[in-house]
């Protein structure tokens, strides 16, 4: 199938160039949490069917390349949780700054808008919008 970056599908698998940078920034990323068997970029993944919403991402450092369609912000939500729990999460997004999502999640990790436009897999073009990466880190407290 021959998908030109319309929303017949949310799914788009990530660089590996892009991965390896953010790796480098973050330290070995242990699970990719919105993957496939074809696409998986850590050792450890969640495909589809494990569900990575269902699953525990704490206390590990996590890759999320999300479906880019209507459940992101079930996704970014997880990510922003799971950092509170001790995980951290790089997040590849599109930069969608106006949506809910974005206020209420993205706003809260560190955000580094990607330069250009990624070239999603093995498509022939780039995608059509922009794209950032949004990195939660653990939320460390104590407790007096």
């Amino acid at each position: 199938m021959n998908v030109h970056f319309s929303s017949a599908t949310d799914d788009w698998a990530t660089p590996q160039a892009l991965f390896d940078e953010w790796e480098a920034k973050c330290g070995p990323l242990e699970i990719d949490v919105c993957a496939s068997e074809q696409n998986a970029k850590c050792r450890r993944f969640f495909t589809k069917e494990q569900n990575g919403l269902a699953q525990s991402w704490a206390p590990h450092r996590c890759w999320m390349n999300p479906p880019y369609g209507r459940t992101i912000g079930l996704w970014m939500r997880k990510a922003y949780e799971e950092a509170q729990l001790g995980a951290t999460v790089v997040c590849l997004v599109p930069a969608r700054t106006d949506t809910a999502w974005w206020h209420e999640y993205a706003m809260h990790g560190d955000i580094y808008f990607i330069r250009g436009r990624v070239k999603f897999g093995s498509a022939k073009h780039s995608a059509p919008f922009p794209s950032a990466v949004v990195v939660f880190k653990p939320f460390l407290y104590s407790v007096e």
